[in-house]
Formats: structure tokens, C-alpha cells, sequence
């Protein structure tokens, strides 16, 4: 009974003043969304990039020369460079890929060409033309409905891009001006890929004037090394063509995580500083105010470890609930966020990865805090005097 009402005690003193507690939790509570919303992002993106990889079937991947990282469609490659790369050593299969983005809804018109990235568009529909034999290269094996034919006026949606557009097989889709009809549906599982349109090759260069491809994919044979391939193909045409392996692009993309990673542990450390002198400040002034009531409690048999558990419990009380605070609003941050993003296709890609890790290191936070800002005062009230604190006004 004792130990309850001592747990009572610690659970309704820290809201004793309403508007000092609430200051202290928003303070606190303000750094934890933060982190919780850079954890639920960075989540997501990972989860984005390593399905992305994943589902495609290039090792390689080719662009014109000058292209940084050769993430960028908006090159132009002789198509002749398809068959010289397929006579490589080492490669298996090799496709050419022309990408155009038409950033206008599906029932009007307009096209923006070469806005595409390896990965998919950022905003609009991506249209990609490609010979149907060689869709598994971008990871396509399978389709709901049937392929299109080539050289027609059919065209394939990501699952992504048909929910977007509200669009199913046998319905009618204009893009980059031209009417096509769907005639099947796909999911890769690469949310940039399901994210846009497939036609033929020949199709595209027709609807576009087009006589080039922006990149050509190419798949190893099993065993290959992609990055000794990958070398020789810039030693003997790296004045026109630049080079990529799949691995380096998930370095690249891991590396612009893990930027997002560290601003996510430097905010954690300064959440801790600031969240530690803020609670250091307010059970210092919460010590000062009660002096007289320890005193009390002293005199009446609390032991010193006593009175500075329940000063130490108080604020890990003040902080818990900044975590559940900061954890709840972080939370609707992302959410809120997220919409405002997912508008168009390829928006998918900014996905929340809702993972253990992240509250933990939210609540961990939460409970550094209560520790670091409440060990001081907690001490001090521990070794107040009895007779010292009756006497204080």
C-alpha cells in the first residue's frame, strides 16, 4: 500500500504546475518528432531503394558520356551500341531503353522529355519504350492482362501508376499526346518502376522522332564481374558512353541515406543537450518550490535515496510523455507529409517504414534526458537538511 502511494506520488507531481509541465514536454517533445519523422522517412526510402534494386534484372547500366552517375535519361545513344555491347564477354542479354515524362494529368496533353532517372520519375508518368522480350531487364516477368504488341498503341501500368491515374486494363490513357490502350498491369515491387508506363521501343521513337535510346541495360552472365565489365566498356567507349553497375548505385543512394541518418543522430544529440538543460532548469525550480515539503517528508522517515528516487521518477515521468507526445506528433508529421508528396506517381518512393529501431531510439532518447536532466536535482534535494528545509520560506 505504501509503495503505491509513493508511485501515486511520483505519477501526479510532475503536473503539480500545469503550464511549467507543459513547457518542458513540448520543449522535449519537439526534438523526439523530429527524430521519430527522419527514422519513419529514412525507414522508408531504404526499404524503397533495396526493393528497387531487387526487382530489376540489369547488372549495368549504360548512358551517354558526361552523365553523373549515369543516373540521368535525358542522353542520347546511338542505338548501334546495343548489339556492339551484347558481343561484350560477359553479357548475356542487353536492351535499350528511350524514356520521355509527360508531367500533364492522363486526360490532357503535354511532354517533358529525358526527366527520368534510372530509378523512375519524381513527378508526372514515365513513359518507357523498350522491346517486349527484353522486359524482365527492368524486372517485369509478369503482367496482369496480356504484354502490348509491338509497334501499336498499347501501353503497360505499374500497379502504382494505374491507381494513380485510376486506370485499368481495357481503359484508354493519353500521354505525351498520343492515345494508347492498357492492356495489362504489372508490380515489380520497385516503387519507381510500378510507377510508370511501358510501350514498345519502336512505338516510342516514332511518337517522339526519334532514331536513339537514352540507356541500355545489360545483363551479365551468372558468375560475371559487373565491375571488371563495367570498366572495359568505359576504357574502349568512354568517350561517348558512362557506366554504372547496380551495386554502385545502391552505394550512391545508401550513402544519401545515411547523410539523412546522421542528421537524424546529430538532432538525438541535440535533443538530449537541449531536453537535458530545459529539465535541469525546471526540477531545480521544482526542488526550490518543494523545500520546505522534503523537509516534511524527511523528518518524518524518508530516507535521502528515497526522496531522490522520487525526484528522479518525476522527471523520467515529465520525459516519458514528451516521448509519447513527440512520438504521436512525429508521426502525424510524416503522415501529413507524405500526402502532400504522393500526389503524382513515383511519389511511393517517399513511403514510411514504421520500424522497432526508430521508437527505441525515440524512447531512449526520451529516458537519456529524464536521467541527464534529473540526476542534479534529485541529488540536491537528497541532502537537504531536515531542520534546514522546515525553516525555509
Amino acid at each position: 500500500m505504501e509503495k503505491l502511494k509513493y508511485i501515486n506520488l511520483i505519477l501526479r507531481n510532475p503536473f503539480r504546475n500545469k503550464a511549467r509541465a507543459a513547457l518542458s514536454i513540448v520543449g522535449i517533445a519537439i526534438g523526439i518528432a523530429t527524430i521519430v519523422a527522419l527514422g519513419l522517412i529514412t525507414g522508408g526510402m531504404q526499404e524503397s531503394v533495396q526493393t528497387t534494386l531487387n526487382s530489376g534484372g540489369a547488372e549495368i547500366t549504360v548512358t551517354e558520356s558526361g552523365n553523373v552517375g549515369g543516373m540521368s535519361s535525358s542522353g542520347r545513344l546511338n542505338e548501334s551500341y546495343i548489339d556492339t555491347l551484347a558481343n561484350i564477354s560477359g553479357v548475356s542479354s542487353v536492351a535499350g531503353v528511350l524514356s520521355i515524362t509527360d508531367t500533364s494529368s492522363s486526360e490532357s496533353q503535354g511532354i517533358n522529355s529525358g526527366s527520368r532517372g534510372e530509378f523512375g520519375p519524381m513527378s508526372g508518368l514515365s513513359l518507357n519504350g523498350i522491346n517486349r522480350d527484353k522486359l524482365s531487364l527492368v524486372g517485369i516477368k509478369d503482367v496482369n492482362g496480356s504484354f502490348f504488341k509491338e509497334g501499336t498503341n498499347e501501353v503497360i501500368l505499374g500497379k502504382s501508376a494505374a491507381e494513380s491515374q485510376n486506370k485499368t486494363i481495357g481503359d484508354n490513357i493519353t500521354i505525351a499526346s498520343t492515345n494508347f490502350k492498357i492492356t495489362g498491369i504489372f508490380e515489380t515491387g520497385s516503387i519507381m518502376t510500378d510507377s510508370g508506363a511501358y510501350t514498345s521501343l519502336s512505338k516510342l521513337q516514332n511518337i517522339t522522332d526519334s532514331n536513339y535510346v537514352n540507356q541500355i541495360l545489360i545483363k551479365t552472365t551468372e558468375g560475371a564481374n559487373d565491375t571488371t565489365i563495367s570498366e572495359n566498356i568505359e576504357k574502349k567507349y568512354g568517350d561517348d558512353l558512362s557506366t554504372i553497375t547496380a551495386e554502385e548505385q545502391a552505394e550512391m543512394l545508401n550513402n544519401a541515406i545515411g547523410i539523412l541518418d546522421m542528421a537524424s543522430l546529430a538532432i538525438s544529440a541535440l535533443a538530449i543537450l537541449i531536453g537535458g538543460i530545459g529539465i535541469i532548469n525546471t526540477m531545480i525550480m521544482v526542488v526550490y518550490e518543494r523545500t520546505k515539503e522534503i523537509g516534511v517528508l524527511k523528518a518524518v522517515g524518508w530516507t535521502s535515496n528515497r526522496v531522490l528516487g522520487m525526484i528522479l521518477g518525476e522527471t523520467l515521468v515529465l520525459t516519458l510523455v514528451s516521448g509519447v507526445v513527440g512520438t504521436i506528433f512525429g508521426i502525424l508529421m510524416s503522415e501529413i507529409g507524405i500526402r502532400l508528396l504522393g500526389s503524382g506517381p513515383g511519389s511511393d518512393m517517399f513511403s514510411l517504414a514504421y520500424t522497432a529501431n526508430t521508437f527505441i531510439l525515440a524512447f531512449g532518447v526520451a529516458i537519456l534526458v529524464g536521467i541527464i536532466g534529473g540526476i542534479y536535482p534529485a541529488y540536491r534535494a537528497s541532502k537537504l537538511a531536515p531542520t534546514e528545509a522546515l525553516r525555509y520560506e
